[in-house]
């Protein structure tokens, strides 16, 4: 690989991380789409900076477009407090107008003689991260350490912030300074990164790492931690990428291009962070959809389980502690479940010698019996704390105790158990708890 080459992912991998921790705000905050603002805002203050100048000059048109995107976030500001616009409508039509004015005054400048060649403005909108030089990373490198001090600095304001901007209010904070600081560091990230990927694909910077790092964790700082790690991993690879780093790895181009030609940096960047947000959106290990497939077909299961051994003490009660073989019949009337899924119900039990097959029907284990006393026991305390401590009707209890008993635990047993015994204690039991198999009968 060339020196251009590691040049250019040191670059994109300083403004993926930059750009991954401040889109994380925006992210929390419910404004994914400023950094599509910002980006699409900043086209008509380069085409400016240019008209203003007389030429290119990378600094004032960098500058040009910093003063748009802030005009346009101010913009969206006043909307929002002064009218009775949505945010996401002020957002957008924002946006559309900065950017209908924007590819106006580019279609002026390119009918100017030498004006489009001159002014550069397709490096703005679609990037060019290949061109990167050592200068560019110097600024990365101070915008970065600028945006990240002010980050650490105003770390409990933006978290308040961010989480609960009514409660920073009421405790007298600045907030409207706040909104500007955070989007002022938005703003100047997302400048500064348009020479590498583009006012459309800026966008995606700030946004899909914050968004991939928060399936992975609910805690902030470790949520900007990972988005900057995620934003500087996925800027680096894809610039190897389309340097072509790929064949010189693998000793062939799994993307089949030409030879010599490399692919376009930014959207290649833009594709990498997909990728890790897809991963993330699948192996997460809580929010992922895979885990939450999983524990819900877990839940499901276990649901079933204790709602078969609950029905077989039932109907067995009054014969304990005989071990009497349940109908399938009266199962199934009483579960209102398919054959099919009693069935399945029964032998997934069967194999934890929870229960066991009898002729005619089914029948608890002595493990299971156990089980099932602990499992009627929790729903019946459960039963009674909502007919006494919640003054639900005893005719709606069981369907109420049927969806919640599956996920008490042990401590909040033991605390209906208590507050059971306490009642029972200090009042007469036969007036405060009838005999009923909902409220007294507890094994």
């Amino acid at each position: 690989m060339t020196y251009l080459t590691w040049i250019v992912a040191i670059g994109t991998s300083l403004l993926g991380c930059v750009a991954g921790v401040v889109g994380s705000y925006a992210v929390l905050r419910r404004r994914a789409l400023a950094g599509d603002l910002l980006s699409h805002a900043a086209l008509p203050g380069l085409c400016l900076a240019f008209l203003l100048l007389g030429g290119r000059h990378f600094l004032g048109m960098l500058g040009g477009a910093f003063v748009a995107g802030l005009a346009g976030v101010a913009l969206v500001t006043f909307m929002c407090r002064w009218t009775r616009t949505k945010e996401d409508a002020a957002l957008g039509i924002v946006l559309s107008t900065f950017f209908g004015a924007g590819i106006m005054l580019s279609s002026y400048i390119q009918n100017m003689p030498g004006g489009g060649a001159k002014a550069g403005l397709e490096t703005y909108i679609y990037g060019q991260a290949a061109g990167m030089i050592r200068e560019d990373i110097y600024l990365l490198a101070v915008v970065s350490v600028l945006v990240l001090v002010v980050l650490v600095l105003f770390h409990k304001e933006f978290k308040v912030f961010s989480f609960d901007p009514a409660f920073a209010q009421a405790q007298g904070w600045p907030t409207l300074t706040l909104d500007i600081a955070m989007m002022g560091s938005l703003t100047l990230v997302t400048v500064v990164g348009l020479p590498s990927v583009g006012v459309v694909l800026m966008a995606a910077m700030l946004i899909i790492p914050a968004a991939a790092a928060r399936f992975w964790t609910d805690r902030l700082e470790r949520m900007l931690v990972l988005s900057g790690v995620l934003g500087a991993v996925s800027g680096a690879i894809g610039s190897l990428i389309s340097a072509g780093a790929v064949k010189g790895w693998l000793g062939f181009d799994p993307f089949g291009g030409d030879e010599g030609a490399n692919l376009p940096t930014g959207p290649v960047i833009v594709l990498c962070s997909t990728t890790v947000f897809l991963v993330s959106v699948l192996l997460a290990p809580q929010r992922g959809l895979l885990a939450r497939s999983w524990n819900y077909f877990r839940l499901r299961a276990k649901t079933a389980d204790e709602n078969l051994l609950r029905t077989l003490f039932e109907c067995a009660e009054p014969r304990l502690p005989t071990l009497v073989t349940v109908p399938w019949d009266e199962l199934l009337a009483r579960r209102a479940w398919s054959r099919a899924r009693l069935f399945w119900v029964v032998r997934r039990a069967g194999w934890r010698n929870l229960v066991r097959r009898a002729p005619g029907g089914v029948q608890l284990t002595q493990r299971g019996l156990e089980q099932a006393r602990r499992l009627v026991r929790a729903h019946r305390l459960w039963e009674w704390f909502l007919i006494h401590g919640a003054s639900i009707a005893p005719d709606h209890v069981d369907r109420d105790a049927d969806s919640i008993e599956h996920l008490l635990g042990p401590d909040l047993i033991a605390e209906l158990e208590n507050r059971f015994i306490a009642q029972r204690d200090a009042s007469n039991a036969a007036q405060v708890l009838p005999n009923s198999p909902h409220e007294l009968n507890v094994p």
